[in-house]
């Protein structure tokens, strides 16, 4: 059974014993025991510095490109095939969901100022109560913010989980802080006058048939 953990969780031998130790030896209590355990080291992680790293670059059909800057805590985690696939779906991730930031605190405050107003005139021309209309707006803009920010978007290759859980189960994995950086997306045409397309739903559509 340790072996079998090991093999699903890639968690280290003792560990893997004193989850199914604690659980029992229920196999999907102790890996959810490990994965608890490997975000709560993540978390401790999180404030160390990350000047390692990739810039990796990603273009579907010609029409969509992105430029990524992932980073992490040494060359030698960089080159670790989880980090690299990590970088490689994020990459994906921002080719086929089009978020504008990283991280909420780095969206466009006018951007959300301007539809925390759509949205209230909105509920009030729902007829909804004065007096709970910004306590609605507030829940409408947490859901902009899960559409807009990478980090809370839905992770398109298993949208039971966010981009940050995704990211907090990499660092579990390689035993070094990582963090998304910055990215740049590209679309063909994109400000130019053309035929109505959607390449971001075009894009994510294929990422779920692959």
């Amino acid at each position: 059974m340790v072996k079998e953990l090991r093999e699903r969780t890639q968690a280290g031998m003792l560990d893997c014993k004193k989850a199914l130790k604690e659980t029992d030896g229920d196999m999907d209590k102790a890996i959810a025991f490990l994965r608890k355990k490997g975000l709560s080291k993540a978390a401790k992680k999180a404030g160390r510095a990350a000047t390692e790293g990739a810039v990796v670059s990603y273009i579907h059909g010609g029409r969509v490109g992105v430029l990524l800057e992932v980073n992490c805590e040494t060359d030698f985690a960089a080159k670790n095939d989880a980090f690299q696939e990590f970088c490689r779906d994020i990459a994906l991730q921002i080719a086929a969901m089009n978020p504008a930031a990283v991280r909420r605190e780095e969206m466009d405050s006018e951007a959300v100022e301007k539809e925390r107003a759509i949205l209230r005139e909105k509920a009030l021309n729902d007829g909804k109560p004065e007096k709970i209309v910004d306590r609605i707006v507030d829940g409408q803009i947490n859901k902009f913010y899960s559409e807009n920010v990478l980090l809370e978007q839905k992770f398109v290759k298993a949208d039971k989980k966010t981009v940050e859980e995704v990211l907090k189960e990499t660092v579990a994995t390689i035993g070094e802080n990582v963090q998304i950086r910055r990215f740049t997306r590209y679309e063909l045409g994109d400000g130019l006058e053309k035929k109505e397309e959607n390449f971001a739903e075009e894009v994510a559509k294929q990422i779920a048939n692959a």
